[in-house]
């Protein structure tokens, strides 16, 4: 099986609770298997548009489907609870990202793994490395070292989850 890792988001609509069903739908995903989920943290939002704060956390995962039906599945997900693209950076009841498929580089015109973005987000780094803190990511280093790169004060652990299969 691949491992991946995957990130999630919410700042609508009871945003850990979106969390906990996505985490329970995620489970549901065929020839995969989650196995471990970091705590939950509050984070400041992204970008310029007023909006709630942001709860994030970090899934590993096991699959054995290719990237672009896992995204398919992930996104099946995010519209089942209302995800809504209408603006960048802009407010939505969840957010699945693919941060990391394996140590595989890929960028077409639906995905790009590594996640282009995720080194520069401590909203991301923070759970990926408290649950995989030796891990590396392809092409721009190690969890620890892009960590120690960004700022991670509006971030803050705010739910204890860091178990295998956690949220039941």
């Amino acid at each position: 099986m691949i491992r991946v890792y995957i990130g999630l988001g919410s700042n609508l609509n009871d945003p850990q609770a979106q969390l906990k069903q996505a985490i329970i739908s995620i489970k549901k995903i065929p020839l995969s298997k989650v196995i471990k989920c970091s705590s939950f943290y509050l984070s400041k939002p992204f970008g310029n548009i007023e909006q709630p704060d942001y709860i994030n956390a970090v899934l590993e995962f096991a699959t054995e489907l290719s990237p672009h039906d896992l995204l398919d599945f992930l996104q099946g997900i995010e519209a089942k609870q209302q995800r809504v693209r209408q603006q960048r950076w802009g407010p939505r009841t969840l957010d699945l990202d693919i941060l990391m498929y394996d140590d595989n580089i890929i960028k077409d015109s639906r995905l790009s793994v590594p996640h282009v973005e995720m080194h520069r987000r401590g909203f991301v780094l923070l759970p990926l490395y408290e649950i995989a803190p030796d891990g590396e990511v392809a092409g721009l280093g190690g969890i620890h070292d892009l960590l120690q790169k960004v700022d991670v004060r509006d971030v803050r652990k705010i739910e204890q989850h860091v178990s295998r299969n956690s949220p039941s």
